[in-house]
């Protein structure tokens, strides 16, 4: 028989060397996740059912804030029970499924990004196309798409540090999915923005110039801070892993879902004009 050991849990061991702001940080991350909760539910709620809100980009605006309550509900919840207990232990089997979804939202989040990048190119370069093909039910199948492509990748980068065999072709495919979700979907964007950006330059008007740059300020604002996080976490330094990871972690799958519909909220005068409405019926 061969000899090997088989784990069947892991300690988690939070924030180390923080004992005396261990409150604080509870409550910080108890007030987050409340915001993610009511902000994300908020969005999806008003896109799906508030008619002035029927349109392709805030249809994928819905299934952005599902995607961003589904991160942070499967890392906030247990963050909260580790901190709270300075400490906490998890099954392997719930370390494995929670390590499943966060990397399946992370994959859908930057699907859906891709997507609506997509969708502003269409609507600013190809106006006069954009109503007959996103009409044909095409908004319906590149959600779709979205989400069954997060079923496809588990980030385990985590769990090799703690491998004591050879984990090199693990860490290829983990790379090789990395690249075809993460960098080719990026660079999608970029080249669907500057296509978007050579024609607003060419809009003769500076209204209509305004008005189509408000179009993509919201989208190109969460791009800009996912992505950025994105490669800080994943292209720090080896020696700096372990701090470094843990903080942008926190970032990217607590604070960062919350301020997505504060930007959208902020940047979109549609959603702005229908929370007013919400708030002030007589406004």
């Amino acid at each position: 028989m061969a000899n090997k050991t088989r784990v069947t849990e892991f300690f988690l061991v939070g924030f180390q060397n923080l004992h005396h702001y261990r409150i604080v940080i509870l409550l910080l991350v108890l007030v987050v996740y409340l915001g993610t909760v009511v902000g994300n539910v908020l969005i999806f709620l008003l896109v799906s059912f508030h008619r002035s809100l029927r349109s392709p980009m805030n249809f994928f605006l819905g299934q952005l804030s599902l995607c961003d309550l589904l991160i942070s509900t499967n890392v906030a919840p247990n963050s909260i029970y580790v901190i709270s207990e300075d400490g906490g232990h998890i099954s392997f089997r719930g370390c494995l499924t929670q390590l499943f979804f966060f990397g399946s939202s992370a994959v859908v989040e930057c699907s859906l990004l891709t997507v609506m990048s997509y969708d502003r190119y269409l609507a600013i370069c190809r106006p006069l196309h954009y109503t007959s093909i996103m009409s044909l039910g095409l908004p319906y199948y590149l959600s779709l798409w979205s989400w069954v492509s997060g079923c496809f990748f588990c980030d385990l980068a985590p769990l090799l540090e703690l491998s004591c065999s050879d984990p090199i072709v693990v860490r290829i495919e983990v790379s090789i999915v990395t690249i075809v979700f993460g960098v080719l979907q990026f660079l999608f964007i970029i080249v669907s923005y500057i296509y978007i950006l050579r024609s607003i330059l060419r809009i003769s008007s500076s209204m209509g110039k305004q008005k189509a740059f408000s179009t993509c300020s919201a989208h190109l604002t969460v791009v800009s801070v996912y992505y950025r996080t994105l490669f800080i976490l994943y292209m720090s330094p080896r020696g700096y892993y372990m701090y470094l990871n843990k903080a942008l972690s926190f970032l990217n799958t607590v604070v960062t879902p919350m301020f997505n519909p504060i930007i959208y909220s902020l940047r979109s005068t549609e959603i702005r004009r229908v929370i007013i409405k919400l708030i002030c019926p007589n406004a």
